[in-house]
């Protein structure tokens, strides 16, 4: 089947290409008759711009890129959700790719991005990630980026997360409330600018207004480890009457070795995650959880990147607060 051309068109009308175009651009110095035809014919025949041609033209292809660790993280799938809605809502579409936390893909990554000549990205950074110079080209590039989630430590940059500190004192108030002894508290990557910013307001917190409670902090980058922290220090002796955990990925380790262990919640162990609130409703009963909405922040990153693409670059971090989800674990 042959593609409608503008040239096919103006054929078919007897009319020059660019009466056509113009036609369709809905120009003031085309008459109303003439216009009703050719979007008649246009309708007729299925007509659709050549995206490739107008993003050579104008340097523009309505095309957003994301970069997340993992398209499977339920956080990051309700993220890419609103800020796919947001998107469409306002002419762009999405090019998505994940970096499996690994910096190589990173760069590929926004090397695709460079030559697709995409109009902004929205980028979380991957646990090892050091180098933010090729970020700063694509600005200078007039590609906006706007940093999520895992974001670089400076304030150089287009910042928007959650409010992480928050999230980690609303669970540790909730820990001091149960009159919790001996706490289990795991979190995530510690080269990880969100981990190093939620465990120190939790340690803080729990010095600060309970010092004679007992913390046992670890670190876990899955579920597997998380697993394996929570059967090594529940087999203990002094076993942990509360486990703290810092993401969805550690709570579902957590949980899968208090099942395994029998050991029961609330009345043996209560369990307090920051979630993005889908894993929690997976238990009997439910988890407790501070929540993170990937939904509010991806429509916060949207309009930080809009205000960028078309106000210039706005240097600014913003946070979505946080709130408790009562469930039946603590």
């Amino acid at each position: 089947m042959t593609n409608t051309t503008l040239k096919l068109l103006a054929q078919q009308l007897q009319l020059s290409i660019s009466t056509v175009s113009r036609a369709l651009k809905d120009h003031p110095d085309i008459s109303a008759s003439t216009k009703a035809k050719v979007n008649a014919l246009a309708q007729s025949l299925d007509y659709e711009p050549n995206a490739y041609a107008i993003q050579l033209r104008t340097q523009n292809s309505k095309i957003l890129g994301v970069i997340v660790p993992a398209i499977s993280n339920l956080f990051y799938d309700s993220f890419i959700a609103a800020v796919e809605e947001e998107s469409r809502n306002n002419g762009y579409a999405l090019m998505i790719l994940q970096s499996s936390h690994k910096p190589e893909n990173e760069l590929d990554n926004l090397k695709i991005f460079r030559q697709n000549r995409v109009s902004g990205v929205f980028a979380c950074l991957t646990s090892s990630a050091e180098n933010l110079e090729v970020y700063k080209k694509m600005n200078e590039r007039d590609i906006p980026v706007v940093f999520f989630d895992i974001v670089p430590k400076d304030n150089h940059y287009t910042k928007v997360r959650m409010a992480d500190e928050r999230c980690a004192i609303m669970a540790a108030e909730k820990i001091i409330k149960r009159n919790a002894k001996k706490v289990l508290a795991i979190f995530g990557d510690e080269a990880l600018s969100i981990t190093q910013k939620r465990k120190s307001a939790f340690q803080k917190f729990m010095f600060d207004f309970a010092p004679k409670i007992h913390c046992t902090f670890a670190h876990a980058t899955s579920s597997r480890e998380a697993e394996e922290f929570t059967k090594k220090y529940a087999g203990k002796t002094q076993k942990p009457d509360t486990v703290f955990c810092m993401t969805d990925e550690i709570l579902i380790g957590v949980m899968k070795a208090i099942q395994e262990l029998e050991i029961k919640v609330p009345s043996e162990i209560g369990v307090i995650s920051i979630s993005n609130g889908f894993i929690p409703n997976l238990y009997y009963p439910h988890i407790s959880y501070v929540e993170t909405s990937g939904h509010e922040l991806g429509k916060l990153a949207f309009i930080q990147m809009l205000a960028n693409i078309k106000g210039g670059k706005t240097l600014s971090e913003l946070t979505v607060d946080a709130k408790y989800v009562e469930g039946g674990s603590m």
